[in-house]
């Protein structure tokens, strides 16, 4: 049965709570200095054990309400409200330490810096309760964080599963909350390579736009003119050779799938894109004859991260080369005979203008 009652002191001055201690119905009156704060900013600091995505996901979930109306992320505070906030209880899940291939580039008692691989699911899903990232992270760290749940222990940050490259993972709860704390302040140096469909409209450029949920296709994200969150991206041309173009992106934000979306936007999606481009299979001529190239992931990677450690302020770069695949679809385009003729289009929506910002870089 869940209980009835406000957080008590002991669960503020704790610097993370149990997921168990958690659960229940908690009942509590927002002060009065919090008005003007955004709702999912707020629940954090009135319930030190759930982290912001915690908090964003039981208000979507209706588990946050006022005067029995289902509250928003983004609602603004004005203090003197009476919340009802219910906290399920964890679903019981068992993470098994697995042996598998992931490269470790720096680790200390605070946090790790990994490699992913593409094709690798960062955390347990429905659908994906082994091989993930961190079933690998369990068989090497004694301890990670415990902020971001039961399936999600460590997890600052997140790649698609088909996206490459460079993660960090929290083994203690501070180091997280420093590293997420700069993640939301847009104060972490995240750069990606990825090959694409054509080249984009400028050799340098930044795409700024609104992000959300797409209107009809729930689980893909797309630039719309209104609502959703702020994306901004940074791309620069490095080299074109035939119908496509390698990129680098550098993110000002973190969206879902930011980098798949702006360029699926700009008329350049990413090779082996099928959700926000076309297919894996790509013919490199014309007629039914031509001959084909099937990549086996889009070709994204995550080649650098920079930011100060959590503890110490030191500054920390990384940097990986691309993987494989990158250099073999070069290969494949340059050994094809015939000429390649590839029509790219800038993409729209269902729903109205979109918004763009390209400019020269510098």
């Amino acid at each position: 049965m869940s209980s009835s009652s406000r957080p008590d002191a002991s669960l503020r001055r704790s610097g993370s709570v149990s997921p168990d201690r958690l659960a229940g119905t908690h009942r509590l009156t927002v002060p009065a200095d919090r008005a003007g704060e955004r709702l999912d900013r707020y629940l954090p600091e009135a319930f030190p054990g759930i982290s912001r995505a915690r908090a964003q996901r039981l208000i979507g979930e209706g588990n946050v309400r006022l005067a029995g109306e289902v509250m928003r992320p983004s609602t603004r505070l004005k203090g003197g409200e009476s919340l009802v906030v219910v906290v399920p209880p964890p679903v019981p899940l068992e993470l098994v330490p697995e042996d598998l291939p992931v490269r470790v580039l720096h680790e200390d008692a605070h946090f790790l810096v990994v490699e992913k691989p593409a094709g690798m699911v960062v955390h347990p899903a429905p659908g994906h309760p082994r091989g993930t990232l961190v079933n690998a992270l369990l068989a090497r760290a004694d301890a990670l964080s415990g902020i971001g749940g039961v399936s999600r222990p460590g997890i600052v940050h997140r790649l698609d599963r088909d996206t490459s490259g460079i993660l960090v993972v929290a083994r203690t709860d501070t180091a997280h909350r420093a590293l997420s704390a700069r993640f939301s302040a847009h104060k972490m140096e995240r750069r990606y390579h990825g090959i694409v469909f054509g080249s984009p409209p400028r050799a340098a450029g930044t795409v700024t736009t609104r992000i959300g949920r797409h209107p009809v296709h729930r689980k893909k994200m797309a630039v719309l003119p209104a609502g959703g969150r702020e994306a901004v991206t940074h791309y620069r041309r490095l080299e074109t050779f035939g119908p496509f173009s390698l990129l680098e992106f550098r993110l000002e934000t973190g969206r879902t799938h930011q980098v798949r979306v702006h360029c699926a936007y700009l008329g350049c999606p990413i090779v082996g894109d099928e959700v926000y481009g076309r297919s894996r299979k790509i013919p490199l001529g014309k007629g039914t004859s031509a001959r084909a190239v099937t990549v086996s992931r889009f070709l994204l990677h995550a080649f650098h991260l920079a930011f100060p450690h959590p503890v110490t302020g030191e500054a920390l770069s990384f940097t990986v080369p691309d993987p494989p695949e990158f250099a073999a679809f070069r290969a494949s385009v340059f050994s094809n005979g015939e000429k390649i003729s590839i029509r790219c289009r800038r993409s729209t929506t269902v729903s109205g203008t979109l918004l763009v910002q390209p400019r020269d870089a510098g």
